[in-house]
């Protein structure tokens, strides 16, 4: 069991590693163009490959999404009055709260841990964040919400036709579904270099509000992954991936919000890195915890 755990956990690491290596040896990664090339090509690829390519019933992933935007209703009617009475700005840190490094660690764990299938309801999960984030945590931070980013936000479209060669039974031709596998594959090592990267150039700041953030962001995703998991009466690998991936530290993106729209990005940063360190910490035994419930430990 130690070793399964070490297997999974151990590519997580290293790859994460590697960014940070990379960023203090000052070598050149330009952030944004990965990030863009992430965004734009690979994650739509590796979506739209991973659902199309493998036999998953559409019940499972429809349920994983929905568990997933439960998560988020519950996160944000825990938090709300937790940082109302703890005196801290809702449009800083609710985006924060609300929304788990899904991406560049949930995904690669859900890989690793469940393999393709558990990388197929990881990308349920990650889709439903994905829009939320970039509509509702956006406009959080911002104070002004809109759905027009939506349009330019190719995981929809790669989700929609998915969807819709799931529905209709459309036989997607090998040579697409192979060169979605192929363009989709960098997306896993780049998120994992990327979020090594980013830890390495953010500054620790207000170290006690961070750590309270971080403990709060891990305590009440896995207290709320597993709400979700028991209402929705989950099978046990979608119980497992549920809550893996609401079990997640603070992701990148609402620091990038906090930056943008200057939500104290300073102790948001802080928190970032404080969760980070801490949901590394826990891995084990949340890994330990979701492989029995999944009857994947062996």
């Amino acid at each position: 069991m130690l070793y399964q755990l070490f297997a999974i956990i151990a590519p997580v690491f290293v790859c994460s590693a590697f960014g940070i290596l990379w960023a203090r040896l000052k070598l050149p990664f330009d952030n944004e163009s990965v990030t863009s090339m992430v965004t734009l090509i690979g994650t739509p690829c590796l979506v739209f490959g991973t659902l199309v390519g493998l036999e998953l019933s559409i019940d499972s992933l429809l349920r994983i999404g929905a568990g997933s935007a439960l998560v988020v209703a519950a996160t944000v009617a825990v938090i709300v009055p937790v940082l109302f009475l703890w005196r801290k700005s809702q449009r800083a840190f609710l985006p924060a709260l609300m929304f788990p490094n899904v991406g560049n660690i949930g995904l690669p764990l859900c890989l690793f841990a469940f393999g393709q299938e558990g990388l197929a309801l990881g990308i349920s999960y990650f889709a439903v964040q994905a829009v939320t984030m970039f509509t509702v945590g956006n406009g959080i931070a911002s104070g002004r919400f809109g759905i027009a980013s939506l349009t330019r936000n190719p995981i929809i479209y790669s989700v929609a036709a998915a969807l819709v060669c799931i529905f209709g039974g459309i036989q997607v031709p090998k040579w697409i579904v192979d060169t979605a596998d192929l363009m989709g594959g960098m997306c896993i090592p780049l998120l994992l270099m990327t979020l090594g990267v980013s830890l390495a150039k953010l500054r620790l700041s207000n170290l006690l509000d961070s750590f309270g953030v971080a403990v709060l962001r891990l305590v009440v995703g896995f207290g709320v992954g597993l709400l979700a998991a028991w209402l929705l009466e989950t099978s046990p690998m979608e119980t497992g991936v549920l809550i893996l991936m609401s079990s997640m530290p603070v992701a990148i993106f609402p620091y990038l919000f906090a930056v943008r729209y200057n939500r104290e990005p300073e102790t948001i940063a802080g928190c970032v890195i404080v969760s980070t360190v801490l949901g590394f910490l826990t891995m084990p035994g949340l890994l330990y915890l979701v492989l029995e419930l999944s009857g994947k430990a062996g």
